[in-house]
């Protein structure tokens, strides 16, 4: 999020635009471990109705790969 959309944050009132609870409360790290560890079937289950499907599972793999190394880096 950019820094300056920060101060204007809000929580989330509408159920619609909430978190799914397969990515909610969960750390970056942990966050890029489950979907890893995500096989088809759980992503579609996960996603379904989701513009996240759009990634497709492999798309978010790579992308959770690349997360864990730039924070091994660090």
């Amino acid at each position: 999020m950019c820094p300056w959309n920060i101060s204007f944050a809000a929580e989330v009132r509408e159920p619609a635009f909430a978190a799914r609870e397969v990515i909610a409360d969960k750390d970056l790290c942990t966050l890029a471990h489950d979907i890893l560890a995500m096989d088809d079937d759980r992503f579609r289950a996960a996603f379904k109705g989701s513009a996240m499907k759009r990634a497709k599972l492999a798309g978010l793999q790579r992308n959770a790969r690349v997360v864990l190394d730039n924070a091994r880096r660090q």
